[in-house]
């Protein structure tokens, strides 16, 4: 039942160190990041880079959060995903392709299908 839940939005987040007299103009970082809110999106966001880079929250600075939204949502298409999940016999790499009328409902439909099929648990 797709009305329970909250469905998934795709954001693009930049975001970079707090500048500094050292470094003035610091790296800037930008991700996509399909999360349910823009809250999400943000914690996400730091979750990522602090694996990726030496950059905390309390180190670091978001300076633009946008939500990016279909430019033809009235047109059905083949969206393919790439994923990686850990199950009880190890980790798997998984090809899936979705027919939707938006990203957004592709990824919906994946989380939804791991979660029944896979045993995945829901955690964007």
């Amino acid at each position: 039942n797709r009305g329970t839940k909250m469905p998934m939005h795709l954001y693009q987040l930049v975001g970079r160190h707090v500048p500094t007299e050292k470094d003035k103009n610091p790296k800037l970082y930008r991700m996509k990041i399909f999360a349910q809110n823009e809250v999400l999106a943000k914690s996400r966001f730091w979750y990522f880079l602090s694996q990726l880079d030496k950059l905390k929250k309390y180190s670091g600075q978001i300076l633009a959060v946008h939500e990016i939204f279909e430019k033809r949502p009235d047109i059905v298409k083949t969206y393919g995903v790439w994923l990686r999940y850990n199950s009880r016999s190890g980790t798997h790499n998984m090809y899936k392709e979705f027919r939707e009328l938006t990203l957004n409902g592709a990824i919906d439909k994946l989380y939804a299908e791991m979660a029944s099929l896979h045993l995945a648990p829901f955690s964007p």
